[in-house]
Formats: structure tokens, sequence, C-alpha cells
């Protein structure tokens, strides 16, 4: 490793694919390299010595962040929180204890993209205790099938995941929804989100009474919504959740704008909340 490493954005490298191998190339320590780095970054506060020990963990954030895309989120933005975890990680770790910093940064990493994606996801207003997050996060991996569940494997994975059945049979139901990807305000319930499952053809008439009642929703009164925002907004909005080819991160539309990331959040923010607005106004 040398000082001229840098750390890798994906505005940086052109595009995800380009990021993951730049990541690749920078070396893995070793565990005496990784010891004497974490030391004197404790010790004495040597960012060279930080930014080693994160720029050589990076292909794990990729890793990690590889397993949440079934959640509709751009893969550059799960990296992005991740590297936020690892970051984290790194300031917190302390070599004395005799753990690896790989199975030190992987909670610290995941709790970052947990809470990236909750806050992006209408549906997991209901998770709301650890427990439910925990039912969020593993109901897909423990349903048998791509079926309904049926009252004995309710049963189960509530008991397993220490739930109410009607937690399960709730998150199962919002898991199996269509709701169109905006992104919300942090503290908003009510929030749109991405969700890429099919409804189901064979539904009761009131859910077809209640999927076309959606529908126009999503059509004409997202329009109108659009209609309520700056030319700026609306296409921050749109780059970010209606491209449904290749998503804006919040990086692309900072160097766009020549802002930074974080003012492209705050205005996207203000967006959805102006959205939501006109969206009651109508109703």
């Amino acid at each position: 490793m040398t000082h001229a490493l840098t750390f890798p954005t994906v505005s940086a490298v052109g595009d995800i694919d380009a990021y993951i191998q730049a990541a690749k190339r920078f070396p893995m320590l070793t565990e005496e390299e990784e010891f004497r780095l974490a030391t004197r970054f404790r010790d004495h506060e040597d960012l060279d010595a930080a930014r080693q020990l994160v720029l050589s963990h990076l292909r794990l954030v990729i890793s990690v962040a590889r397993g949440y895309l079934g959640y509709g989120l751009p893969h550059a933005d799960l990296i992005q929180e991740g590297n936020v975890g690892l970051m984290k990680a790194v300031k917190r770790f302390d070599p004395a204890r005799g753990v690896r910093l790989v199975s030190f940064a992987m909670h610290w990493i995941k709790a970052e993209i947990h809470e990236y994606v909750l806050k992006n996801w209408r549906m997991v207003k209901v998770a709301t205790t650890k427990a439910q997050r925990k039912l969020f996060f593993n109901l897909r991996g423990m349903k048998p099938g791509s079926g309904a569940l049926t009252p004995p494997q309710v049963a189960d994975i509530a008991h397993r995941l220490s739930v109410k059945p009607d937690e399960v049979v709730e998150m199962e139901t919002r898991l199996s929804g269509h709701d169109l990807a905006l992104e919300a305000n942090d503290d908003d319930e009510d929030a749109f989100a991405p969700i890429a499952y099919l409804a189901d053809s064979g539904g009761e008439p009131g859910r077809v009474l209640e999927a076309r009642a959606r529908d126009h929703l999503h059509g004409e009164g997202l329009q109108a919504a659009l209609g309520c925002l700056d030319g700026r907004s609306r296409r921050i909005v749109e780059a970010r959740w209606l491209n449904e080819e290749e998503p804006a991160t919040l990086h692309d539309l900072a160097a766009e704008f020549g802002v930074s990331a974080e003012r492209i959040r705050q205005i996207e923010v203000k967006a959805m909340q102006k959205m939501r607005a006109c969206l009651a106004a109508a109703a």
C-alpha cells in the first residue's frame, strides 16, 4: 500500500462496475498489517492508517450490499451506506481485543444498510421493534415457496422470530404488494417505496378495485404531484426513482448540479413532502 491510494467513489470511476473493479484492486491485509495500522490509528489518530484499513475492506461492503438488491434500491447507494458503516467500524475498532476487523465491521456495515432500506420502504412502518425488523429482513428467506403462508407456517415463523402470528401475516401481505418507488422524509411513515413483486392476478374483487385506485394514484396522481415541483426537484425525483433502466445516485446528481450529495438528499426530502401535500389535496 502507498500514500497514493485514494478512496474510490462511483462518480469518480464512472459507474458501479468500474467501482467494484477498482475496489478489488486494493490488497487484503495480513493480520499483522491490520494490527499495526489499527494500533497507529488508535494511539496516534493516523488517518492514513485508517484509510488503508477502509480501502482493504471495500470488497466486503460490496459483498454485503449485494445481498440487499432484492429491495429495489440502487446498488451504488447500498454500497455507499455500507461504506459509512465500515468507516464507523474502523473508528471504533480496538486491535487489542484479538478480533479481526472483518468480523467487527460486519455488524456496522449491515446496520447502516438496514437503516437505509428501512428509511426507504413505506411498508416497514410496522417494523418498530427489533423483532419486527428481524421479521422484515428474514421473512423472504424463511418462506418455503412463492405461495401464501399456511397457518402452521405462520405459527412456526412467528415462534422462531419472537413476533405475533398477525405480524407475520401483515408483513407477508406488505411484501407481496406493489408500490411505486419514491423516497420520503426519514420520519414519515406514509412514504412510497420500491417493491419488485407482481400482484396476484386471481385477487378478490375488493382488491381489484383497490388496485385500480392505486394505479390511478400512481399515474395521473403522480404526474399531478410532479407538476407541483420546480425543475430541479422534479429532475432529482425522476432520476432517482422513476428511471427504471439506471437510477441515479446521490453523487451522480451532486455532480450534475454542482452541490454536495447531502444537499441533493435534502432537496429530495422536501420534494417528497411537497408531492404528498399535492396528493392529499387532490384526494
